[in-house]
């Protein structure tokens, strides 16, 4: 997977050679200069461009491609990044101890088994926590959380992250990404200035 270094927010979503893209979380694209060296070292096909987005060097003139799928199979990563927005994402930005949905920035990660205490920093022990319950909590064991905190699977943050509102590149995208429509976005492509 060296020669595909994804990147968030490319401009060319990145399809398997079976037609699925790389990755779902997060959305396996790259640059397109990236794209364009793929196309000319032949490991992917263009299946979609961007219609007005042409460059040129002097011996070509080239289509930006907005999807390409390889020519190989990749093997694709499936492990869960734990970040703060991930723990949020998996508790569905709930006080695991008040039980009050807030928005991501009102919530705080808790140790559930606090540093002090030699807890550390694990899906296993970090919950999302409302501020007013982390100070309430604070260094304690005498409050629970109300799920018992663990490392979700691949699927089950394909399953949450396809809830959250996305921006696509070119329209042709979510045919391959299959988000609900109500949660899609079209941005356009970032282009470079000539």
């Amino acid at each position: 997977m060296e020669q595909f270094n994804l990147n968030k927010g490319g401009d060319t979503l990145v399809l398997n050679c079976d037609g699925q893209p790389l990755s779902l979380f997060p959305i396996s694209t790259i640059n397109w200069r990236d794209a364009i060296s793929n196309i000319v070292m032949d490991d992917v096909d263009v299946l979609e461009v961007y219609d007005n987005w042409i460059v040129r060097s002097q011996t070509m003139e080239i289509q930006v491609p907005a999807v390409v799928m390889t020519r190989k199979w990749v093997p694709a990563g499936r492990a869960v990044r734990f970040s703060s927005t991930n723990v949020y994402m998996r508790d569905d930005y709930t006080c695991q101890y008040c039980n009050q949905v807030f928005p991501k920035d009102s919530l705080t990660k808790e140790h559930v088994i606090p540093k002090k205490l030699g807890g550390r920093v694990e899906w296993t022990n970090i919950v999302a926590a409302c501020g007013p319950c982390n100070q309430r909590k604070s260094h304690f064991l005498d409050m629970q959380p109300r799920i018992k905190p663990r490392k979700p699977t691949y699927g089950e943050m394909v399953a949450k992250v396809r809830r959250e509102p996305i921006t696509i590149r070119h329209e042709s995208w979510n045919t391959y990404l299959k988000w609900p429509d109500e949660n899609v976005r079209l941005s356009g492509p970032r282009k470079p200035k000539q």
